[in-house]
């Protein structure tokens, strides 16, 4: 068989792709109700006004612990004539909520009466209806509860009951069908093989669908087969409200979702210019929304939330939620092209009086970029990029408490960072840490900038044989801080189990078989690799890969267990943690800097608190092999 690749139809702007999708479902009006038991409600939206059927309270009632009287009968009692009611005859005991007694118009406390005999006895007269909840007092019968298009709250609950309403009319969910399709996609908990891909896609996208109040259903993967596609959407749109297809909308030659939608409806726009999200189908069949979305998982979220969420809305008759917004300056200058609309996640904290945006990463297919952003800052179309220092709109993913309560980490990359991240949540559960791994010169040149709490670094100074002080001395001069160790770790060369190509040490780096994974510019590890390389004479040019780079040491691991690469400098743990088998190199001393300005913050106590104290984080620490603890939490360094 020849497969043909096909082309976009389009390459629609945002603006112009947004014109014509909500010009289709303009005229969508709300689905049909159904009823549901009112303590069934929570976060349903009502399909009519709510009245009350009953009042409430519907009898009179009385508010206090105390006696019934007619307060006729108080008249005239004083501190010099007190009064005498008649118990059961004049005075009824009554307790809160209780209904009053026929004839009796006011309630006197407990605390304001002496008994007497067969009576009480009062100093002091009362006005009517005095401690008493009068019929209607909370809602009167027909009172207006709910509006139509109400999303429903706790407190609505139990307004609803209170006023008689026992099963009310809500909107149906509307119901949207998630088809994954492809070859290589499996169900979650199948034995994997190479070429396999695990259908998270199809979770994420449905759970989107009952956050924003739809039901979720999914078909089982659709093999690459037009016409096996074609048959599950056609039965898809029978069933639901909105059909959406994972995958398949691109340009390549299995991509059936743009030819399955034109055969069986009309394609409203295919390929629109922004990034991520650049291969989303929008489609019509029967007057039946389809969805075509990339397959990359964060391309996928993205343009999903972009065209999905509004129409769920608008079949529910509400409007979307307004996104919570905040400025921020962006930490460093970021490039794009230019007529393409792009999504730029980033991590936001708030460092002294500012709050600084710092990109995660950009790949479409970097789901862990989006799992740990705090924003997205929207990058116009016809921009060329935006420059550092800029003040950027940021939407935010997180809320601005939990920002202004985030440990902000910026620097080189270690595997005890995570365990640190984990602790601090788990002991001090208001605070929590975000990291972003730029390597060490980059962590100190965010503190000299203000854009991070925290800096890890592991810099070699060739000439005093010394870790991180010259660097400090020379690049944050003047700047008031502490270096506090975190660990000491062994680096060297991560190879294969069995070290099958027989790497021994940086010489082997030449070799004509050896492929080499390199660390980003600016990080320790990639100065400890060229300082070996000089003291080997050895030169990059002969080292096939030192150009190929990764950011984290877990990032080279993977290289290696996959085969991309046969060696990377890293550090033991990473080798521990994916099985993998490590020739040593040097030992080195990572350390934290922190201005001293940020060392009284609640948070940053916390946080110190764990590294300096907690023994069940170096015990964690420990295990995971590779690490000395010794010396944790030291000041080695004060300036």
């Amino acid at each position: 068989m020849i497969f043909t690749r096909r082309i976009y139809q389009t390459n629609t702007s945002l603006e112009e792709a947004f014109k014509i999708w909500f010009e289709f479902i303009t005229d969508f009006k709300p689905v049909e109700p159904e009823e549901i038991p009112v303590g069934d409600s929570l976060g349903r939206v009502t399909a009519e006004a709510v009245q009350a059927k009953i009042s409430s309270p519907f009898f009179h009632a009385s508010a206090m612990d105390g006696y019934a009287v007619r307060f006729i009968d108080t008249f005239g009692a004083s501190e010099t004539n007190p009064v005498r009611l008649k118990l059961h005859e004049q005075a009824v005991p009554v307790n809160t909520g209780d209904p009053i007694p026929t004839g009796f118009n006011a309630v006197i406390m407990i605390e304001e009466i002496n008994l007497v005999d067969d009576c009480i006895e009062i100093t002091a007269a009362v006005t009517p209806y005095k401690h008493i909840r009068p019929v209607g007092e909370d809602i009167v019968q027909t009172e207006l509860i709910l509006p139509e298009n109400h999303v429903i709250r706790p407190v609505d609950i139990g307004a609803m009951l209170s006023g008689g309403n026992y099963k009310i009319p809500v909107r149906r969910k509307p119901v949207v069908t998630v088809i994954p399709t492809g070859n290589e996609i499996v169900e979650p908990g199948t034995p994997l093989k190479t070429g396999n891909i695990i259908d998270s896609n199809s979770y994420m996208i449905g759970n989107l669908v009952i956050q924003w109040g739809g039901e979720f259903r999914r078909t089982d993967v659709v093999q690459d087969n037009k016409e096996l596609l074609k048959q599950k959407i056609l039965d898809a749109s029978g069933r639901s409200d909105m059909v959406v297809v994972l995958a398949g909308a691109s340009a390549g030659t299995k991509d059936f979702t743009p030819n399955a939608v034109e055969d069986l409806g009309r394609v409203l726009v295919h390929g629109i210019n922004i990034k991520p999200g650049k291969p989303v189908l929008l489609g019509s069949i029967s007057g039946k929304p389809v969805i075509g979305l990339p397959g990359y998982p964060v391309a996928a979220y993205m343009t999903f939330e972009l065209f999905a969420k509004p129409l769920i809305c608008r079949l529910l008759g509400i409007e979307p939620a307004v996104t919570e917004t905040m400025k921020a300056r962006l930490s460093r200058h970021v490039a794009s092209s230019i007529g393409q609309e792009e999504f730029l996640r980033v991590k936001v904290g708030k460092v002294g009086d500012k709050f600084v945006a710092t990109p995660v990463g950009r790949g479409a297919g970097a789901l862990m970029t989006l799992q740990r952003a705090d924003g997205i800052v929207q990058v116009p179309a016809m921009s060329e990029g935006i420059a550092a220092e800029t003040e950027v709109d940021v939407k935010l993913i997180r809320s601005k408490s939990e920002i202004e309560s985030t440990v902000v980490c910026i620097g080189s990359h270690d595997n005890a960072l995570d365990v640190l991240a984990n602790y601090l949540k788990k002991k001090f559960t208001s605070y929590s840490m975000s990291s972003a791994h730029v390597g060490s010169m980059g962590g100190i040149m965010a503190i000299k900038k203000s854009e991070a709490h925290v800096a890890g670094t592991h810099l070699l100074d060739e000439q005093r044989g010394e870790y991180n002080v010259a660097f400090i001395k020379k690049f944050l001069k003047d700047v008031p801080l502490k270096l506090i160790n975190l660990v000491y770790r062994e680096q060297g060369l991560i190879v294969r189990k069995g070290n099958p190509k027989n790497i021994k040490g940086i010489e082997d780096l030449i070799r004509d078989d050896i492929v080499f994974i390199n660390r980003q510019p600016g990080s320790g590890t990639r100065l400890l690799t060229d300082k070996c390389l000089r003291d080997k004479g050895m030169t990059r040019e002969n080292i096939k890969g030192y150009d190929k780079e990764e950011f984290t040491h877990m990032g080279v691991a993977s290289a290696v267990m996959s085969g991309a690469a046969d060696t990377g400098m890293g550090i033991l743990t990473a080798a521990i943690a994916l099985g993998l088998e490590f020739v040593p190199v040097a030992n080195e001393r990572y350390d934290l800097v922190i201005k001293k300005e940020h060392l009284d913050m609640p948070m940053i106590q916390a946080f110190l608190q764990i590294i300096i104290s907690d023994d069940e984080f170096k015990s964690a620490v420990l295990s995971l092999g590779g690490y000395d603890v010794s010396a944790m939490g030291k000041v080695v360094y004060e300036q």
